[in-house]
Order: C-alpha cells, then sequence, then structure tokens
C-alpha cells in the first residue's frame, strides 16, 4: 500500500510541476528547472499529502503544496552540488545540474525552484483563504531560510573547518535544519490547510526528520554509487563527525529504529488511518539510496 501510494504521489507530483512549467518556456534555465526537479522519492510530497487527507482537505488543493515542497527540495540540492558547496558530480544517478549545464544555469535553475515553491504555496488554487496561504508561505520561508535549512548548511560548512569536530547535540541541532525543517513543514502542511492542530505531526515528523539523516549517514557507510545514485564516502574522507561517527555503526542503527518508533507513537491520535505515515517512517531507515 504504502510503495503504491508512493509512486502514485511521484506521478501525480510530476504532472503537476510539469503543468506548472509549462509557460515558462525552453530556454536552458527552464530545461534545467525541468530536469533538476524530475525523479526522487517524492518522500516530502508524500508527508504533504497523506497529511492533507487525514484532515479531509481536497487533493486538488494539496498537490499545490506538495508540488511546492518538491521544488524546494529540488533548488536545495542545485545548490548544495555546486562546486564551491559539495561538490558533487553525480544526482540520482544522472549528471548534477552544473555539469550537465554550467554553474551560471545552476545557480539560476535552482533560484527560480525556490521562488517556484512560494508561488505554489501562494497561488489562489492551493486554498480559498488568503490567510491559511499566508500562513504555508511563512512557514515555508521559515523553514527554508536561516531558521531552518539554510542555517543547517551553514552550520555545516562552518563544521568543516572547525578546530573540534562537533558534538552529538551539535550534530543533531544542525541536522534539525539542514534536513528535518523542510520534513517538518512538509508533514504540518495538511494540518495547516485544515486549521488544525499541528503538533501530533510535528512530533512524528522531528523524529522522522532525524531518523532519517542517520539513515542518510548509514548509506555513506555501506551503499553504493549505482544504488545510492550519488557519490558515497565523502564524509568519512572529509573527516566530518557524523551520526555514524560518533555511535557507531550499530548504534546509529538503533537510534534510528527507536526514533521510528517514537515517531509512529506520535501519530497515535490518528489511528489506523495513519497507517501510511507509520509505513513512511519505516520506510526512511529501510532505503538503500
Amino acid at each position: 500500500m504504502f510503495h503504491a501510494r508512493l509512486k502514485d504521489t511521484a506521478a501525480r507530483v510530476q504532472a503537476h510541476l510539469d503543468t506548472v512549467m509549462a509557460p515558462m518556456g525552453d530556454l536552458p534555465v527552464v530545461q534545467a528547472m525541468r530536469y533538476a526537479s524530475a525523479g526522487g522519492k517524492r518522500l516530502r510530497a508524500f508527508l504533504v499529502l497523506e497529511s492533507a487527507r487525514l484532515h479531509d482537505v481536497a487533493p486538488q488543493n494539496a498537490i499545490w503544496p506538495a508540488a511546492a515542497i518538491e521544488a524546494m527540495h529540488a533548488y536545495s540540492l542545485v545548490h548544495d552540488d555546486l562546486p564551491c558547496m559539495d561538490d558533487d558530480d553525480l544526482r540520482r544517478g544522472l549528471p548534477t545540474t552544473h555539469v550537465k549545464w554550467d554553474e551560471c544555469t545552476a545557480v539560476l535553475a535552482g533560484d527560480a525552484l525556490q521562488t517556484l515553491g512560494f508561488e505554489c504555496v501562494s497561488c489562489e488554487a492551493c486554498h480559498d483563504d488568503p490567510l491559511v496561504r499566508a500562513e504555508l508561505t511563512l512557514t515555508l520561508a521559515r523553514a527554508a531560510g536561516a531558521r531552518g535549512m539554510v542555517l543547517g548548511q551553514a552550520l555545516d560548512i562552518a563544521a568543516e573547518t572547525a578546530e573540534a569536530p562537533l558534538t552529538l547535540e551539535e550534530i543533531t541541532r544542525l541536522q534539525a535544519g539542514k534536513t528535518g525543517a523542510l520534513i517538518a513543514w512538509s508533514a504540518t502542511a495538511g494540518a495547516v490547510m485544515a486549521r488544525a492542530d499541528t503538533a501530533p505531526l510535528y512530533r512524528y515528523a522531528q523524529d522522522l526528520g532525524l531518523a532519517f539523516q542517520i539513515a542518510d549517514d548509514i548509506l555513506d557507510i555501506e551503499g553504493d554509487v549505482a544504488t545510492v545514485g550519488k557519490a558515497v564516502g565523502k564524509d568519512v574522507q572529509a573527516g566530518k563527525a557524523t551520526f555514524v561517527s560518533l555511535l557507531g555503526l550499530e548504534g546509529a542503527k538503533s537510534r534510528a529504529r527507536a526514533l521510528v518508533d517514537d515517531a509512529c507513537d506520535a501519530l497515535a491520535p490518528y489511528g489506523s488511518e495513519a497507517e501510511s505515515l507509520r509505513e513512511a517512517a519505516r520506510f526512511v531507515i529501510a532505503r538503500n539510496s
């Protein structure tokens, strides 16, 4: 059931992004936008759509924030891959955007994908209440910016030249921004659209986001390029502190499992209706890419 829903989400979001970007023409920057936002697991969009379903939000409305978060995520990957950042040549098994085009086009494509995200959540088709659209836009800005994802990325960059490796507490704070902030926005979007309590889904997302990052750290050790679709072993080569380096491989796996259990427990108010979100949490630490 979960994998079928995840696949359906990917198809729906791709179709929506294609429709939204169709009027933009076919300049290289738009080609790069389409390229960068194609593929992937679409887990963030899945969280949006499932949280919306839990709150009886119409699918034709929920697809807008689902597409928005995938555009925002794609922008972050394009910029993260740049030579001035992580300097990666491979993403999702394909050449990164700056490799396929050039650095300038990649920067502009990332910029445009970010603004596309805001366009999607602020348009009238997303929600008939302008206050709800404003709340989605404001919270997305905070999750993506210097209070969230950008903050986490900045802390990550600073850690590369720090005299001492990060502590477990510091890494947890870093990843709560870099990875967790957009995941938390995704999981609570449906509740925001329904004007409902976001607390249970926020607790779920906090644990899910951290488990997701621990799984990434494990994949950097155990994964291979062909399966993961990007370079592996870079953290070890750079001597970076990670959940694996601080907890050990088995300790990191145990911590991830415990976080998934906590995430599932947070969904108790929704009963069996939230089973797909519980499956998503289990998927996060079982994935191989």
